[in-house]
């Protein structure tokens, strides 16, 4: 599925409310309405699923932002010293040093921080007199979108892509099952993923071991209409938490892609299709001009 042709982006940032820049991309069509998009853990807003949702939202004629969290989105550079002069050569082949394209530090937890970024943004568009009427996250994205929902009560729709249910859970498998004894005793757990790496602090364990889904969930409105869409071969966040958040959420669509994996690899156009026919179900309700 290509989602680079037609596609006009604009570079925004916006600052959140611990004065940090976030940065994003505004797929631009000139509509009122906005659909702001939400990556998941150590992703960006740069990530397939975010890129090609957006693309198909803009050929609908609305406009979609794709950002990176605080700590989030990372650019790297090379730099070549020749005769005193350095050249910066983007995505070089020598690549010695990156940096995060938004501002702020890198957390393991941080769910309700990053439902805050999402207030910022929401807040930025509203203030040019656009409307945000559909938040959409995947994986820990998903999360932060029914956190947000649950706290801010200002988001008639909301797009859930495979978030968890049990936050207790999945943990072991990145930090290893002794991750609490471990990290009671160092105060903190560094973990390897391929050639980089990160820090789980106690602190920041403890976010993610206190966010409690099933309450905020029974939080969100009666009124807002939420859609779960999950892959039936996700090995990383199984299939039965989005039967586990369809039981609790009223307002509830769940959608299952038979198949697919965390990432929809190779569904990427039934997981499109999906979330392309439930906003087309909203602008239809609401007879809305800006969705045409």
């Amino acid at each position: 599925m290509d989602s680079s042709q037609g596609s006009t982006q604009q570079k925004i940032v916006i600052l959140n409310s611990h004065n940090e820049n976030l940065v994003g991309l505004l797929h631009e069509t000139g509509s009122t309405e906005i659909v702001v998009l939400c990556h998941g853990f150590r992703s960006n807003k740069n990530f397939e699923i975010m890129k090609n949702v957006a693309v198909a939202i803009e050929r609908e004629g609305i406009s979609a932002f794709r950002f990176d969290f605080s700590g989030n989105g990372y650019v790297f550079l090379s730099c070549i010293i020749l005769n005193k002069l350095v050249f910066v050569l983007t995505l070089g082949l020598w690549c010695f040093h990156s940096f995060r394209e938004s501002e702020g530090s890198f957390y393991y937890g941080n769910y309700n921080y990053e439902a805050d970024d999402l207030h910022s943004v929401i807040q930025y568009f509203s203030n040019l007199n656009r409307v945000v009427t559909i938040i959409l996250g995947h994986s820990k994205g998903g999360d932060v979108v029914l956190l947000y929902a649950s706290k801010y009560h200002d988001i008639p729709n909301v797009i859930n892509l495979s978030g968890r249910y049990d936050l207790k859970k999945g943990i072991g498998e990145r930090l290893g099952e002794d991750f609490l004894e471990r990290i009671k005793q160092q105060g903190y757990i560094d973990v390897k993923d391929g050639d980089s790496g990160y820090r789980v602090t106690e602190e920041s364990l403890m976010d993610r071991l206190n966010t409690d889904m099933h309450e905020a969930c029974l939080k969100i409105d009666k009124e807002c209409r939420v859609l779960t869409v999950h892959g039936s071969g996700d090995e990383t966040v199984p299939v039965e938490d989005a039967k586990e958040f369809a039981k609790i959420i009223p307002n509830h669509e769940l959608q299952i892609v038979e198949g697919a994996d965390h990432c929809y690899t190779n569904y990427q156009s039934q997981l499109v299709l999906t979330v392309m026919e439930f906003i087309k179900s909203h602008c239809e309700e609401k007879n809305d001009k800006t969705c045409n």
